[in-house]
């Protein structure tokens, strides 16, 4: 079956939104783009069983972690569905959980319902704020030079009263800044000031972005009853720990490649971005749903879709909804 034409960059934009997106997307590709990410809350958590405690409610290896070091989690049921996903900065004397706003008031919920005799407290720090830096200008901007040359990725310093943190959160080249909110419009001013070509920007770019890179975002590529490793969470797990709760699961599925659905990319035939929700067929059967959509100035329409396993296949051309089409891609789409 012969692959739907797909073009490189789609025409020229047809509004004035549309042009201050490809703008927007430009500076974060080329130089840096910054934001401060309103709907995350900065929750500190203290307490001589935090480690131990959190090593067994989510996926990361929090017990074998430095300080300094960032932790991509995951938070399971038992039976390996996403609840919520979150960043672990690990300190000296605490955990500093980086998430967002929503999923912590049902994280919290979760994680009580299973607090015994822990020493464990939560500590929501509503005057924190954090600021992402997304692009290859990102560390040079929020860091020093010396600073610069010595971060690896998912690693973070303290300076004064900030972090500064080395995290790919969307997958590329990024620095998150957790600062106090009074001072949020002078460290965008001296970020900016560092990286000629960078702006402030909103999330649409990063959305892009986080679709081209097979990000997927919890409660929008994933259910309820979403398997971890189906939407490609593994960067958050620790094969290697002991036990968390999921882990079995997470096992069973690892040892026996037992998944039966997995998230793929689409590229779709046209620039038409077809709504989330629709249909995807293979020969006239229903394989999954688009979850994510967006237009690409550099890959065109794209999306995410987890799909049943007849359907892994990329190249493989799929109906979507009632007139559109796609091909399958791998993830990232740039290795693609």
């Amino acid at each position: 079956m012969a692959n739907p034409e797909i073009t490189d960059r789609p025409g020229p934009p047809a509004s004035a939104e549309a042009a201050a997106f490809d703008s927007a997307y430009d500076a974060v590709i080329s130089a840096a783009g910054v934001l401060v990410l309103d709907g995350r809350i900065v929750v500190r958590v203290t307490g001589d069983d935090r480690a131990s405690f959190f090593h067994g409610m989510c996926t990361a290896d929090v017990k074998g972690a430095k300080p300094g070091s960032i932790l991509p989690a995951l938070f399971l049921t038992e039976h390996a569905h996403v609840i919520a996903d979150a960043f672990i900065w690990v300190t000296g004397d605490a955990l500093v959980l980086d998430i967002d706003s929503d999923a912590w008031t049902r994280t919290r919920a979760h994680l009580e319902r299973l607090l015994v005799a822990d020493d464990v407290e939560f500590e929501e720090l509503g005057e924190l704020a954090l600021i992402d830096v997304e692009g290859p200008a990102a560390r040079g901007a929020a860091c020093s030079a010396e600073v610069d040359a010595s971060l690896p990725p998912w690693r973070f310093i303290e300076a004064g009263s900030s972090l500064i943190g080395n995290l790919p959160r969307y997958g590329g080249p990024a620095v998150s800044v957790i600062a106090s909110r009074d001072s949020i419009d002078s460290t965008i001013a001296n970020i900016l000031a560092k990286a000629p070509h960078s702006r402030r920007v909103d999330s649409s770019p990063l959305e892009t972005i986080r679709v081209e890179n097979g990000i997927a975002l919890i409660g929008v590529d994933t259910t309820d009853k979403t398997i971890a490793l189906e939407a490609r969470l593994d960067r958050a797990i620790s094969f290697s720990k002991g036990c968390y709760l999921g882990q079995e699961t997470i096992e069973r599925a690892t040892a026996r490649g037992g998944l039966k659905k997995r998230m793929f990319g689409l590229k779709f035939s046209n620039a038409h971005v077809p709504p989330v929700g629709a249909v995807v067929n293979l020969a006239g059967i229903e394989v999954g749903r688009v979850t994510s959509a967006v237009r690409s100035p550099r890959l065109g329409a794209i999306g995410l879709a987890i799909l049943h396993r007849s359907a892994w296949t990329p190249g493989v051309e799929l109906k979507i909804g009632g007139d559109g089409a796609a091909i399958v891609t791998d993830l990232p789409f740039a290795q693609s």
